[in-house]
């Protein structure tokens, strides 16, 4: 019996240990990407042409112990009519690891002719993790592998991206961070190491009559040593107030996704994410809200913020 709890509580501590490596090596994910691009693609600050503030919090795989939480604040406007400025800020929570982004983003867009545009875009900043064992479910403060904890490790970041868009579709490509920290800890015996994560997005908005729009996008996360991560969505715009649309996340997850635009200038969404493959029957699913406040715009020639 009692090599039986041992033989447990190393497997849990294993998984533990496999969940905080690939947590520190892949971004956190969202299922409502075309709302929140600049926390994936710094080009994209000032393109709609006016200040715009959004608000996001995930909570994936509820009713899993330790499963991730993640929220994210992203303020940007355009300074000129060239020039788009940005801050973003991201808290990412996993078991007893905690993640925090600070970044700054910086845009500069060509006119490629009168209604396309070329944004190119950089961001730099900080992250730092911590780790407190004591936050573990299987945590015995006997083991002194559970009591090396890792407080406010800072590393820097700095990453680029471009962002092409008219008035009723966009494409962008991106890197988050180029950096890469690797450091050895010598009571763990391992080596941690960030990895690049390349973002390929783009989306389109079809007019299929004078009250109903069609918006269907993509996004694809390449990480090397990792599996490729493709999401689809499909989005129906209603009377430019309801937006109700589904969107699949492949060999992980498929979605239902709902929003409203409140006024103008406020827009509200909400979607709920199933999980497809054998994790569902340990988890009630993942739950996604979504705040975008956009002042009214200043040029005809930007696209609707109702859009993307």
């Amino acid at each position: 019996m009692k090599l039986n709890i041992k033989v447990k509580k190393a497997y849990f501590l294993l998984i533990g240990l496999i969940a905080i490596a690939v947590n520190a090596q892949q971004d956190p994910q969202y299922t409502q990407y075309m709302y929140n691009t600049m926390t994936v693609n710094s080009a994209y600050a000032g393109s709609t042409g006016a200040l715009e503030a959004t608000l996001l919090h995930r909570s994936q795989w509820t009713g899993l112990d330790g499963a991730p939480q993640t929220q994210s604040l992203t303020i940007d406007a355009p300074i000129g009519s060239n020039v788009g400025l940005g801050f973003s800020a991201v808290n990412d929570k996993l078991g007893p690891s905690s993640e925090i982004y600070l970044e700054g983003n910086f845009s500069y867009t060509v006119n490629l002719n009168h209604d396309m545009k070329l944004a190119f875009g950089v961001k730099a900043g900080i992250r730092s993790l911590d780790v407190d064992w004591s936050k573990g479910r299987y945590y015995d403060n006997t083991d002194v592998l559970l009591n090396n904890n890792i407080e406010s490790k800072i590393k820097p970041s700095f990453g680029a991206g471009l962002y092409l868009y008219k008035e009723k579709w966009y494409a962008g490509i991106s890197v988050p961070s180029f950096l890469r920290a690797d450091y050895y800890d010598d009571v763990k015996e391992a080596l941690l190491s960030d990895r690049l994560h390349y973002y390929f997005i783009g989306g389109y908005v079809f007019d299929l009559s004078d009250n109903l729009k069609f918006k269907p996008a993509a996004m694809a996360k390449l990480v090397s040593g990792a599996p490729i991560t493709v999401d689809l969505s499909a989005n129906f715009l209603i009377q430019e107030k309801l937006t109700l649309g589904a969107s699949y996340r492949f060999d992980d997850s498929m979605s239902a996704l709902v929003g409203f635009q409140i006024t103008k200038s406020l827009y509200a969404g909400y979607a709920f994410d199933y999980t497809v493959t054998d994790l569902n029957k340990y988890n009630n699913g993942s739950h996604e809200i979504i705040l975008r406040f956009q002042m009214p715009q200043k040029s005809s020639q930007i696209k609707s913020p109702r859009f993307f």
